[in-house]
């Protein structure tokens, strides 16, 4: 099986694999579980990690690899705190339960709406802390993350305040059936290509908020797609945009397998017929009706 094809990270340069290692999924097992999962990515050929210093104990799960693969990943982190001081003492815990002297990305951390935006980029706010961070060789690059409908519009206006490195923002087939949301969506994309920008998609594989009362089946706070044809015609839908340069891995270990697969099936799905699966999907909607995060 052939290793898992490359795109350009933006101006950074780096040839990041397309599926970009979610270790939300070792927030909450054993180390056991995340050795095997890491080495299940490492082995497809995933050269890219992104984490959070809130990712429950995930930056202490990927912490004993990387003395071992430092020089072969590029790991990003990040922070959800908004004080500058605040944020660079979390930095710097990152990189201690990382194992790690620097990462390659820090990113600031769901900042999904105009007014989780004003707070990260006023002075003393935490865009101070990742671009200090840089400055001082603890990280090589700076983006923005966010969760919610109004994140590409919120992640178009930061990219007027700052020149981020790489943005990570959501797309789905789904939230591309509203046209407000894919006029958003397209606006970002054609301005981080005109910055050159690194484009990360995240909630590609999300169904749909979890129905309740029914029993939470995987760790994401959002239901996923967990067969095999939804979940390849969403890699695929994804994939298909030029200006993606990966995309996310869903937040539990057991569902890596299926977006490996997934990957490995791109040649055979068109976008017309990913597209078609995905209309066919049954209770597909919006994760971000509700945000339980």
């Amino acid at each position: 099986m052939g290793a898992v094809q490359q795109r350009r990270l933006g101006r950074l340069g780096h040839q990041s694999s397309v599926l970009i290692y979610g270790a939300a999924a070792l927030a909450e097992v054993d180390q056991a579980t995340a050795d095997a999962s890491v080495r299940l990515a490492l082995d497809a050929g995933i050269n890219h990690f992104d984490v959070a210093a809130s990712y429950g104990d995930a930056e202490l799960r990927l912490g004993p690899w990387m003395p071992r693969i430092r020089d072969r990943v590029f790991l990003a982190t990040k922070t959800g705190l908004r004080g500058r001081d605040q944020a660079w003492a979390q930095i710097n815990r990152s990189l201690e339960r990382l194992q790690t002297d620097h990462v390659d990305l820090i990113q600031v951390h769901a900042v999904g709406d105009p007014e989780e935006l004003d707070l990260v980029t006023r002075p003393g706010g935490s865009l101070q802390a990742v671009t200090r961070a840089r400055e001082e060789g603890l990280a090589g690059a700076v983006g923005i993350t966010g969760h919610g409908h109004d994140a590409p519009a919120t992640h178009l206006e930061a990219l007027a305040r700052y020149p981020f490195d790489t943005v990570l923002s959501p797309l789905n087939w789904v939230l591309a059936q509203d046209p407000a949301y894919l006029a958003a969506y397209q606006a970002l994309a054609a301005e981080v290509q005109a910055q050159d920008v690194g484009l990360m998609i995240i909630k590609s594989a999300a169904r749909r908020n979890w129905p309740e009362p029914v029993e939470h089946g995987y760790g994401t706070w959002y239901e996923p797609f967990d067969d095999q044809e939804r979940i390849s015609a969403a890699v695929a839908w994804v994939l298909s945009h030029p200006e993606v340069t990966g995309i996310a891995t869903p937040g539990d270990v057991r569902l890596l397998p299926l977006l490996i697969e997934a990957e490995r099936r791109l040649p055979d799905t068109t976008p017309e017929q990913a597209a078609a699966a995905l209309a066919r999907a049954g209770d597909y909607s919006s994760p971000f009706i509700d945000i339980p995060i």
